[in-house]
């Protein structure tokens, strides 16, 4: 005759799986899209890594989902044993699998990056990765950007720079929209702008005409030289004295490098008042040797200014020892 369980073993065992399944059931319950979970990798293979994160069923991280970069091998960014940090994007498989994802948070963390970036308004470098008619597409942080035409600073064709790092500013910079857009232009200027000083003589291209002065291209970098800077002799009509494409020789009279704004001057450069109107060559030929007689006479004085304050420093000094006496 078979042995047969007694019934209120059954009981007892069938219990302890129903109360098994329901802790097990409670525990799994506790994992939503979009938690964080420190999970194990166990397997890998072509099409993913299988991850134990402490729920009924393993999770997976799909290929796709593994890094902001291209992935080759699966090996090369998780391997077994691999200890890390995931998030869960899926719940819906019908077996009860998580899906999860590094790519993810390093999107979060890119993005995180970026507005600090713009905060700061640094230059950063992105890798071209293709060009098209209206621009070029980046590589920053990660993140693919796009750097518009009229925004490109550089001389060589857009095809030849594909591969290439080149510098770059934020110019909008929108994580909900996943828009992100960005200056060579605006980079380049900003290096050249460090380079300059007050008093330094630079060759510039009338890029625009304006009733109140006209704007210089120096480079990539626009100056504006006022009305009130042209000439020494009263000038009623920016465009009686300059012409779009005209080549001229300025002087950085003072600069915002957080606005980016450069003031220009020819006038301090006349050697005589009004040469800018009759003869603009001799300005342009003597522009070098006026900004050097400049730059003495602003360096003589400061020194003057800074010998005053020292004067009075030691007078204002010798009445508190004086009174003290």
């Amino acid at each position: 005759m078979a042995w047969k369980k007694p019934e209120k073993m059954e009981k007892a065992e069938g219990a302890e799986y129903s109360e098994l399944d329901r802790l097990l059931s409670n525990y799994d319950f506790k994992f939503s899209v979009g938690d964080k979970v420190v999970g194990n990798c166990f397997n890998v293979d072509q099409r993913g890594a299988y991850i134990d994160i402490g729920a009924k069923a393993a999770a997976f991280l799909p290929m796709a989902e593994a890094s902001l970069a291209k992935v080759e091998k699966m090996g090369d960014i998780i391997e077994i044993g691999d200890s890390r940090e995931f998030e869960i994007i899926n719940d819906n498989d019908a077996e009860g699998s998580l899906t999860l994802s590094l790519r993810r948070m390093q999107v979060t963390l890119a993005w995180q990056r970026i507005t600090q970036i713009q905060a700061e308004d640094v230059t950063v470098y992105g890798e071209v990765v293709s060009s098209n008619r209206g621009g070029l597409l980046v590589l920053v942080e990660g993140l693919r950007g796009f750097v518009p035409s009229s925004h490109l600073g550089l001389s060589t064709p857009k095809e030849a720079l594909i591969g290439q790092e080149i510098a770059l500013k934020l110019i909008e910079a929108d994580e909900e929209r996943q828009r992100l857009v960005l200056s060579n232009k605006r980079a380049m200027a900003d290096k050249q702008l460090e380079a300059f000083q007050v008093g330094d003589v630079v060759v510039g291209t009338v890029q625009s005409v304006k009733d109140y002065g006209a704007f210089i291209d120096m480079g990539g970098i626009n100056g504006l030289l006022h009305i009130s800077q042209i000439s020494h002799e009263r000038i009623n009509s920016v465009e009686n004295v300059l012409t779009v494409g005209d080549q001229l020789k300025v002087m950085i009279l003072s600069q915002d490098r957080e606005r980016g704004r450069v003031s220009l001057s020819t006038r301090k450069l006349e050697p005589t008042p009004g040469d800018m109107l009759r003869d603009p060559q001799l300005v342009f030929e003597k522009a070098d040797e006026m900004a050097a007689t400049f730059r003495e006479r602003v360096a003589a004085a400061e020194a003057a200014a800074r010998a005053e304050e020292a004067a009075l420093a030691g007078e204002a000094a010798a009445e508190v020892a004086e009174t003290e006496a």
